[in-house]
């Protein structure tokens, strides 16, 4: 494991935490930074206690607990393995929408796209993956702008692997239902071709069309564990999570993305984050976008 998050001073180990309803001390806090660390690869600093606090507090009133201390039995004991999925969900911020980033589809479209395109025609296998998809908009990003310059690729071996932690998100992505207010940043044009509207009663959202959603698959994982893919990608996108790493934990999943990639694939992260290319297998070929080493 990395360096501890936080302090290991034990003066205060069982000191209070400044809180509210709930009894929360250092010790509470270390505990749980420690276990999110160890399942998540989250690093959760000293300045999170607060956050930590108020996201946790719901769950402590959900399931009916009084305090932290009791809230870090559970999630430590045998029973405890769906608390501690939904305690890592928690300290997550699934902050995402449509085409978020658009310069990465704008390279997408221009630069990675053409080439996929003529590999898929001619009978080859395309696949990309959304690594941490959250609520599918970044993977349904994807599936449209891929429709919309090849509009047979559903009959074609191409297919986007959308991946999160969270099964509660990939459950909304694989529904691909979205509120109206949502569905704005998407492109008219593509709106009216590829999405389908649903009325109930007063409230209007959308649904991303069958063949749309055909093109992603959802499946939960969580990118510090086993990856059970078979097969080399074209394009993985991972963009916003590094960001809650350590360097340690950042250089083993860059490594392993570079592995998972095919001779020229494209990696596209998020825009606070960067690889060191002096020592990971990267080339910067756009703005937070980078190629395998080595390629055409």
């Amino acid at each position: 494991m990395a360096d501890s998050a936080v302090d290991n001073s034990s003066n205060r180990r069982d000191m209070p935490v400044p809180s509210g309803e709930f009894p929360f001390t250092w010790s509470d806090f270390r505990q749980i930074a420690a276990l999110v660390h160890s399942h998540a690869g989250i690093v959760l600093t000293e300045s999170k206690v607060n956050l930590v606090y108020s996201r946790l507090a719901k769950r402590l009133r959900a399931i009916g607990l009084k305090s932290f201390r009791d809230y870090c039995a559970l999630i430590e004991g045998e029973d405890g393995a769906d608390e501690r999925q939904a305690m890592i969900a928690a300290m997550t911020t699934n902050v995402t929408r449509f085409f978020r980033e658009p310069h990465h589809f704008d390279y997408l479209r221009d630069d990675v796209l053409p080439g996929l395109i003529e590999k898929a025609r001619s009978g080859r296998r395309v696949r990309v993956w959304s690594s941490a998809c959250s609520s599918g908009e970044e993977p349904y990003s994807v599936a449209l702008t891929v429709l919309k310059e090849m509009p047979d690729a559903p009959q074609r071996d191409f297919l986007i692997l959308a991946s999160d932690l969270d099964h509660n998100m990939v459950a909304r992505g694989r529904a691909g239902i979205y509120d109206a207010k949502l569905v704005e940043s998407i492109p008219i044009d593509l709106r009216r071709e590829w999405l389908e509207t649903i009325k109930d009663k007063d409230k209007i959202s959308y649904q991303m069309k069958a063949v749309v959603r055909g093109l992603v698959r959802f499946n939960e994982l969580n990118l510090l564990g086993s990856w059970p893919m078979r097969g080399k990608f074209d394009v993985i996108f991972c963009r916003n999570v590094m960001i809650y790493f350590d360097e340690e934990t950042q250089d083993s999943i860059w490594a392993r993305f570079a592995d998972a990639l095919t001779p020229d694939g494209t990696l596209f992260i998020g825009h606070s984050e960067r690889i060191a290319v002096d020592r990971h297998p990267f080339d910067l070929v756009a703005q937070t976008t980078y190629q395998l080493r080595g390629a055409n």
